[in-house]
């Protein structure tokens, strides 16, 4: 039975990368629009009440916006097609996006821990508690619309950047109801050094959420293989053929909404070579039915009388690596 190609789940290469950008520009720019409303609101907010936990999350929002444009752009530029200066594609410029944004994320972090001790140790009266708490309350409303946003977009095209994105939107809506509480607790129970825990609690989590996303990002500017299961998925469509005795040396990377599938393919040894050709198009096809933005490479072995080629330092040690016998 033919396998579904559609599939479910999102990842790199399942989409063209025009409708891609459909989704993944809608939610950069939402993302943009939010954090400069939320940047503006809340340091109006911190000049008014003097929060040094407002002011953390002004200072996360600012750098929200700054991680946000950058990903607007990223996006844009990684769906350009191929050009002579880069045949595989801009795709990696989401990862280097996403590593921006993890460094922005960490400097903003330790400057978090400094600012959150420095008032644990003298606390700072709030005022304006009232404004305060109902910029938190906006800010809370337009970051939950915004991860639903940013989600569907994410559920359609397995973005980094988005991903990135949305990880620093998730860690804004804990901060925010972490720094609720802590005006809330200072207000209400005269509890100023609560305001101040609030604050590194803020920087401990962007600490986190710098970590995570940089991983991410990492893995695609490493070249890092693809799950086992797309691997797997990949092999199976690509196998359907019956005159196709076995896919060896497969390897993948992803780079953005790209995907770049290499592997050999063993045929019969006295198969003509028009033949051959034919079986790989349609290999081809079947790929990139399934994945329209995959670039593909294969290369056809005769079964049994193939001749080792290439060095071993790029075969690395997956079995499946090896032509079976």
């Amino acid at each position: 039975m033919p396998h579904d190609h559609a599939g479910s789940a999102a990842g790199p290469g399942r989409l063209e990368p025009k409708e891609a950008l459909r989704h993944t520009g809608r939610a950069t720019a939402a993302s943009v629009a939010v954090a400069l409303i939320l940047t503006l609101t809340k340091g109006v907010i911190w000049w008014l009440s003097g929060s040094v936990a407002l002011l953390a999350s002004a200072a996360d929002s600012l750098l929200d916006l700054t991680a946000s444009l950058t990903v607007y752009f990223s996006v844009r530029y990684a769906a350009e097609p191929a050009d002579e200066e880069h045949r595989f594609g801009h795709g990696k410029a989401e990862a280097f996006a996403g590593i921006m944004q993890a460094i922005l994320v960490a400097v903003s972090a330790a400057l978090l821990v400094r600012e959150g001790v420095e008032h644990l140790l003298n606390p700072v009266e709030i005022r304006a508690s009232g404004w305060a708490l109902g910029v938190m309350v906006l800010s809370v409303a337009l970051t939950i619309a915004l991860l639903i946003v940013q989600t569907r977009a994410l559920e359609k095209t397995g973005s980094i950047a988005v991903e990135g994105d949305r990880a620093h939107y998730f860690s804004d809506l804990a901060s925010n109801v972490a720094v609720i509480a802590g005006i809330a607790g200072a207000v209400l129970l005269d509890w100023l050094w609560l305001d101040a825990v609030a604050a590194l609690g803020v920087a401990a989590w962007l600490g986190w959420t710098a970590w995570g996303v940089a991983r991410g990002a990492g893995d695609q500017l490493m070249d890092r293989e693809l799950p086992e299961e797309e691997r797997e998925r990949i092999r199976t469509i690509a196998s359907e053929d019956p005159r196709i005795i076995n896919i060896h040396q497969l390897r993948t990377r992803a780079a953005g909404p790209l995907l770049h599938i290499q592997f050999h393919m063993a045929l019969k040894p006295n198969m003509s070579l028009r033949d051959a050709h034919h079986i790989l198009v349609e290999c081809e096809k079947r790929l990139t039915k399934a994945y329209p933005a995959a670039d593909i490479i294969i290369h056809a072995d005769p079964h049994g009388a193939a001749e080792p080629h290439g060095t071993e330092f790029f075969r690395g040690e997956d079995p499946q690596q090896l032509e079976d016998p």
